[in-house]
C-alpha cells in the first residue's frame, strides 16, 4: 500500500526526496521541532547536507514540505468523495469519517500536522498555507453553502463552521494520538458527525422559518 509520500511525491525519480522526508518525520516526532538539526536528518537519512538544503532550502523548509505533503494527501483522500453526488448530511459526515480515517492510517504525519501547525503558519510560508486551506475546503464550504440554501444548515458566521465540524474529532485525534486515549479515531467517527451535524443543523421545528429569513435576504 502507498503512503503520502508516495501519493503526493510519486515516480523512481523522487525515491531520495521521500527518504529525507521519512527520516526527517521521524526525527521531528521523536526529538521535537526545536532539538532536530539539519545534521540529525543527515544523519538518520544517509544523505549530504548539499543534498538537504538543495531540496529544502533549510530545516524551514523541510517543516513546511512536510505539513504540505500531509495537507495535500488528506485533499486527495477527500477528493473522491467530494466528487460524489450525496445529501449535504451524507457530504459532511464523508468528511470527518474520511478525516479520522486518515489520521489512523498516517498517524505520524496527523501528529506532525499538531505539532507543526504554528510554525508554518508564520513568514514566509503563511501564504502558501493560506492558498492551501482555501482549496482545501473550498468543497466544504460550497456544500455549507448548499446546506444554508435549502434550510437544512444554521446561517452562521463563515469562520466558525470549521471549528463546528471538525473541532471535536480534532480533539478526539489529539487525544488518540498523544496516548490519552485507545479507541482509533475511525472507531468513533460515526458518533463524531452525528455531533457535528446537530451543532450546525436546523432544528426541524425552526427550518421554515429559517428558510424564511433566507428568502427574505434574497
Amino acid at each position: 500500500m502507498q503512503d503520502a509520500f508516495e501519493r503526493v511525491e510519486p515516480g523512481a525519480r523522487k525515491a531520495n526526496k521521500r527518504h529525507i522526508l521519512r527520516c526527517a518525520l521521524q526525527c521531528f516526532i521523536e526529538h521535537g521541532l526545536e532539538s532536530t538539526t539539519i545534521d540529525t536528518i543527515r544523519q538518520q537519512s544517509g544523505a549530504s547536507v548539499g543534498t538537504l538544503y538543495h531540496h529544502f532550502t533549510n530545516k524551514e523548509g523541510l517543516i513546511a514540505a512536510l505539513y504540505f505533503i500531509a495537507l495535500d494527501d488528506q485533499l486527495a483522500v477527500m477528493l473522491p468523495q467530494r466528487q460524489q453526488e450525496k445529501s449535504v448530511k451524507q457530504a459532511l459526515t464523508d468528511l470527518i469519517q474520511t478525516y479520522m480515517a486518515w489520521v489512523c492510517q498516517e498517524p505520524e504525519l496527523a501528529r506532525f500536522l499538531f505539532l507543526a501547525r504554528s510554525n508554518v503558519s508564520k513568514d514566509p510560508w503563511k501564504d502558501a498555507l493560506a492558498a492551501k486551506n482555501q482549496g482545501r475546503y473550498a468543497f466544504l464550504q460550497e456544500w455549507l453553502a448548499k446546506g444554508v440554501e435549502q434550510g437544512l444548515i444554521l446561517p452562521l458566521p463563515r469562520e466558525i463552521y470549521a471549528s463546528l465540524l471538525l473541532g471535536q474529532s480534532e480533539n478526539y485525534c489529539r487525544a488518540w494520538l498523544s496516548g490519552r486515549v485507545k479507541t482509533p479515531p475511525k472507531e468513533h467517527a460515526k458518533a463524531f458527525a452525528e455531533a457535528a451535524w446537530r451543532s450546525l443543523a436546523v432544528a426541524p421545528q425552526e427550518s421554515d422559518s429559517t428558510t424564511r429569513r433566507i428568502n427574505n435576504r434574497i
